[in-house]
């Protein structure tokens, strides 16, 4: 049996054309996880593009907000799709990109000239960072378990941010936590006029190296018109509801919570919760948590779901004080597109001894230490008296000019 080199198949990395739709719902299906979790890195649902392919493509050509919405990428050998690479960008300036996902067909590893998948997917990913020239930093989240996704996110260059922990709350631990009263005197609900409050929040509630990677800004946190409608639209064919509000504090003028909850009209998936609060305010949690059981008992039960990181203990110690069950792991990695150059001397410098250019500088004898006497020093500096007279009162060369001239003459 002879095995053939992975160059003499060549790949071609092309987007997604109609023709491909069904080896690309097949990709979809392969790489989907167990059950869907979200959080601050919200894994994206896969959409039915058989139906919103014609809109997708048509939202491509024209400058909107929502020309992004589905970015993939496929790479083909011999005209057969052997992987699909989809990725979005994190931040409204689109300084950060995330991979969404990266899949390569079960079926192209029994083939003799194919390339291996981990190729394949290298391929993808290098072509995204060089064809998405305004992305700064990669963003991706990946089970834990997942080894052959992980190995292969390694060697193109990523590495771990943070570890992030799914939990979910049974719909009778909901029904209890909403019996108690949540203490939020200025609970405020959420608009574009709040968005510097909020963003503030989100800036100081992060390690500084995650807000590099995230580099999220204001205008992150606002609503346009169309965006709204468009939300809503979205909303209403999935059965879904989406509550939020922040708490201020009036003293310090500044946002310290802030929750949302995507609620399930129909009860036919989990209901989805973020919530971000000040490090200096932990005890805000049992009270949004609260606050967010008691809005869930007004659609049909289901479990609520929501997010912690490595970086926020306080948040797992209270889940895991509360009664919620970890259902998923995952790590964070990001990836900069800055090459870090070793830093050298330049080689005309590297010879150069300042001792032997500045030998005439040199000290002929080593200095013996002397002693300061502040008498001496004292006594032969000049008197103030003797060099400035003093205002309001004339000098006495002053007084004998004026003194002479007041004689008579003889």
């Amino acid at each position: 049996m002879t095995s053939v080199s992975p160059q003499s198949t060549s790949t071609t990395i092309r987007s997604v054309q109609y023709r491909d739709l069904d080896v690309v719902e097949q990709l979809y299906l392969e790489s989907l996880l167990t059950e869907e979790i979200s959080g601050s890195i919200e894994q994206s649902n896969p959409l039915p593009i058989r139906r919103w392919y014609s809109l997708l493509s048509f939202l491509n050509f024209l400058p909107n907000p929502f020309r992004q919405i589905f970015h993939a990428y496929v790479a083909e050998q011999e005209n057969q799709v052997r992987g699909l690479i989809q990725i979005s960008p994190f931040n409204r300036t689109h300084t950060t990109w995330r991979v969404d996902r990266v899949a390569v067909l079960s079926q192209a590893q029994d083939q003799p000239n194919c390339t291996p998948s981990q190729n394949i997917g290298s391929q993808l990913l290098r072509y995204c960072f060089e064809a998405i020239w305004e992305a700064r930093t990669w963003l991706l989240e990946v089970d834990v378990n997942e080894k052959s996704l992980l190995a292969l996110y390694r060697q193109n260059g990523f590495q771990p941010l943070a570890q992030m922990t799914y939990w979910s709350i049974a719909p009778e631990l909901l029904q209890e936590l909403a019996e108690r009263e949540p203490d939020l005197p200025n609970l405020l609900p959420v608009s574009n006029a709040d968005a510097q409050l909020l963003y503030q929040l989100d800036t100081v509630a992060m390690p500084p190296l995650v807000r590099q990677v995230f580099d999220r800004h204001i205008q992150d946190f606002r609503t346009s018109l169309l965006g709204s409608i468009v939300r809503g639209l979205c909303q209403w064919m999935n059965q879904t509801e989406v509550v939020g509000g922040y708490v201020f504090e009036s003293q310090r003028k500044a946002a310290i919570g802030y929750f949302q909850v995507r609620l399930s009209r129909d009860g036919s998936r989990p209901h989805v919760a973020q919530m971000t609060v000040h490090p200096a305010y932990t005890w805000l949690y049992p009270e949004l948590l609260s606050q967010m059981a008691r809005i869930t008992q007004d659609v049909p039960a289901q479990s609520l779901q929501l997010a912690s990181s490595d970086y926020q203990p306080e948040r797992e110690e209270f889940l895991g004080r509360v009664g919620a069950s970890r259902v998923a792991h995952t790590l964070m990695m990001s990836r900069s597109v800055w090459h870090k150059l070793r830093e050298a001397k330049p080689a005309s410098l590297e010879g150069l001894q300042l001792s032997d250019m500045l030998q005439g500088f040199q000290p002929a004898r080593k200095p013996v230490p002397g002693r300061i006497s502040l008498l001496r020093s004292i006594t032969h500096s000049p008197s103030l008296d003797d060099t400035q007279p003093t205002l309001g009162k004339p000098s006495s060369s002053a007084k004998d000019r004026h003194s002479d001239t007041n004689q008579p003459i003889s």
